[in-house]
């Protein structure tokens, strides 16, 4: 098997010495098929520090017989970014991605939803949809055959997964799940797949199969095809579930609906990081490190934090009920009203010292720019001579925004380039020569400075407009598209297009150097942070409507109509980090949490000397 499927794949490893073979990973008891995906992004950076991967291997499966799969993507991701050679740590972190896949999806109110109240024929038209745009936008031309056996393997893995077995196989023996998924394998396995319809041809007959034999739903096993299809061609690429794609639609404007609270949300643990100041949260008392033990009346513990953190979505205006334990571990009880929730890119500006000016961008949306343009009026006008922009732990977002904002310190010049297979996402985006501040400018980055946070600093960086100071960013050089599905109410998030620096440098696994290197600090394992500014599960998105990524990431880009044959799509343009999930460590994450910020004090060394060079 494993000697065929790299037979398979040895033509498409030629091209990129990031794939590698494909191979029948072992999980749980249960043999799981897991075709490999192209691990593109993933910086090939060799670490001066020897990474032990049996030690490696071996933390990452505590982590997973633990069913911590979150942490373990990151455990693996960490490792993988230091040696991008450890095979069988890339292997892990693929099997883990599929099984955070199916319980995201699973913990998902509104998901679950849709597979209850949707027909076959209505999972079939999905699934079509979702082909005829990977057919039309994916950067690469699609394998049926190789989409078949994702599919399967979204399967085989959902049936380890408790959420799932919970749901369709409550009273089901293992032995009969384990008779059907051999005989699915073997069935896929070498089947004719050429075109479309003999891929909806196999995810029908395998769900006929999984209804004849385990009553499981003939539509939950089309969509474990469908969702299987876009989440193993890359890191990036996903099924979004409606909930997560009004999500997405609502945060690329920076307002949400919901309580206005950061949490880190892992295992049974929920506990409040930050409140947002004016929001529901804020006025109804709500204070970082605080734990929520209850959800209306639902014990965090027993539905776990993911579940528990779906639950404080709901409409504007309705109420919800917390159970909270403070630090000094008094329990308390308040109703929050989800409200609207405005969440600015910009979350610091201010004189760091007389002369220079300092402005912090968390992530890139709509409102980027303008608050970047405000803070600078306000800034100037005390006084300003030169400027830091901070990007560090920067996941991106918004393609269009980090586009507006380099152009707002460049007078002319290509900001950066995107190629995709479509030539529609071909583009060269070129500075306007009005409407530019001239004032010096330092830039601070560090490895999790991502994607449209690369796009300005490479712009700033080709244009030698900036001094950069930090460390290596991340090397996250692709674009997605947020489209639409009409029938299912969900999205889709897939990788369009690649995006190269002025220079024409691929930013994919190179990432943008510092003019001045400052060594970062180790990271300890970094939890789940989560945003919960929420649209309500049952409000309908805005046709021109635009978007990024939410609770699980970081934000994103433009609105476009699209007409033809698919109909109406939501056409948004991406430039973040992360997939899902979106992490932080609300202590290691945040540079400005420490005591001493070694990269900021020598930003200012740099912008001082700026300054000093202007009086000459």
């Amino acid at each position: 098997l494993c000697t065929f499927l790299s037979l398979l794949d040895e033509q498409r490893m030629l091209a990129s010495h990031l794939k590698f073979a494909l191979a029948v990973l072992f999980l749980d008891a249960v043999c799981c098929f897991v075709p490999n995906w192209v691990v593109a992004d993933v910086p090939s950076t060799q670490s001066l520090q020897a990474i032990n991967e049996s030690e490696v291997l071996d933390l990452g499966r505590k982590l997973e017989q633990e069913r911590r799969w979150h942490e373990a993507i990151l455990h693996y991701e960490r490792a993988a970014k230091k040696n991008s050679n450890l095979k069988a740590v890339l292997e892990r972190l693929q099997v883990c991605r599929v099984h955070h896949d199916v319980t995201r999806r699973y913990s998902d109110r509104s998901f679950l939803q849709t597979i209850d109240t949707s027909s076959p024929s209505d999972a079939l038209e999905v699934f079509s949809e979702v082909i005829a745009k990977l057919e039309v936008y994916y950067v690469e031309r699609v394998d049926y055959y190789r989409l078949a056996l994702h599919g399967t393997a979204f399967l085989e893995v959902a049936l380890t997964e408790p959420d799932f077995l919970g749901k369709y196989l409550r009273n089901t023996d293992r032995e009969s799940i384990e008779i059907f998924r051999k005989n699915i394998h073997k069935s896929v396995f070498g089947r004719k797949v050429v075109h479309a319809n003999d891929l909806k041809s196999t995810a029908t007959f395998v769900a006929k199969q999984a209804s004849d034999q385990l009553g499981i739903p003939i539509t939950a096993v089309i969509y474990e095809y469908i969702a299987g299809s876009v989440g193993l061609l890359d890191p990036y690429s996903a099924l979004l579930t409606p909930g997560e794609y009004r999500e997405v639609m609502s945060q690329i404007e920076g307002n949400l609906i919901g309580l206005g609270v950061e949490l880190w949300a892992e295992g049974s643990e929920l506990r409040i990081v930050d409140v947002f100041r004016g929001g529901p949260a804020f006025y109804a008392g709500l204070a970082p490190q605080q734990q929520i033990v209850k959800v209306d009346g639902m014990s965090v513990r027993e539905i776990g934090a993911k579940k528990a953190a779906d639950l404080l979505r709901g409409p504007e205006g309705s109420q919800v009920r917390l159970q909270l334990q403070t630090a000094d571990e008094r329990m308390i009880d308040v109703r929050v009203e989800r409200r609207r929730v405005e969440v600015p890119s910009v979350s610091i500006a201010e004189m760091s010292e007389p002369g220079i000016g300092y402005i912090r961008i968390t992530n890139f949306q709509k409102t980027t720019p303008a608050e970047v343009g405000k803070a600078m009026f306000e800034l100037s006008g005390k006084g300003m001579k030169s400027l830091i922009i901070d990007l560090r732990k920067n996941p991106g977002g918004l393609l269009d925004a980090a586009v507006e904002l380099a152009d707002q310190f460049l007078h002319e010049g290509t900001i950066v380039s995107t190629q995709g297979r479509n030539g529609h996402e071909n583009h060269n985006f070129t500075a306007k020569s009005y409407g530019t501040w001239d004032i010096p400018l330092v830039l601070l980055i560090d490895e999790d400075s991502a994607s449209a946070s690369e796009i300005f600093a490479g712009a700033m960086h080709d244009h030698s407009r900036a001094t950069i100071v930090g460390q290596t960013s991340y090397g996250k050089g692709s674009v997605q598209g947020v489209f639409h599905n009409e029938k299912g109410n969900g999205g889709l998030r897939l990788t369009v297009s690649k995006f190269y620096s002025p220079n024409g440098t691929p930013i994919s696994a190179n990432g943008i150097q510092p003019n001045v290197p400052v060594e970062s600090e180790p990271q300890a394992l970094a939890p789940s942070l989560e945003r919960y500014a929420l649209k309500p599960d049952n409000q309908e998105s805005g046709s021109d409507s635009t978007a990024p990524v939410g609770s699980d990431s970081g934000r994103f880009v433009k609105s476009n109509k699209e007409s033809g044959e698919m109909g109406s799509v939501q056409n948004v343009r991406l430039a973040e980090k992360s997939s899902f999930p979106r992490s932080s460590n609300p202590s290691a994450s945040n540079p400005l949490s420490r005591k001493i910020d070694i990269v900021k004090e020598r930003g200012i060394e740099m912008a001082r000397s700026k300054i000093r060079f202007a009086n000459r």
